[in-house]
């Protein structure tokens, strides 16, 4: 993998971190729902997912994740946002900033709350 494409595709997580959530306020990254990002010549492809598979908003997210790339990025021509199911989502995956932030939120860790009760 060459420089730039490592250039980019941190560009692209920086820009991730930007777009939120509508209904939890986390960022999608530290939230968890961004399972990776590939960079093939003017090409990105982002692989995400959404905390429930019945989601009212998942095309709204994911066309928010795609906007956000090619409104910071027009150097890119080709954005594709793929919404993808495996392995699921669990709280397990949001990141210790994202925890920081509940915590701060809710004045507990209810993602270690959520593991005790869930195993």
């Amino acid at each position: 993998m060459s420089k730039n494409t490592d250039e980019i595709k941190s560009n692209i997580w920086k820009i991730l971190e930007k777009v939120y959530d509508p209904e939890i306020p986390i960022d999608v990254v530290n939230l968890g729902l961004i399972y990776g990002v590939d960079v093939i010549d003017d090409k990105v492809v982002i692989k995400m997912t959404l905390t429930a598979p019945g989601c009212p908003l998942a095309e709204y997210v994911a066309q928010l994740v795609e906007e956000s790339v090619r409104t910071e990025m027009p150097e890119i021509k080709d954005v594709k946002v793929e919404v993808v199911w495996d392995p699921p989502w669990t709280p397990r995956r949001i990141t210790e900033k994202g925890r920081k932030i509940l915590q701060e939120l809710y004045g507990r860790d209810i993602v270690q709350e959520w593991i005790e009760r869930m195993g």
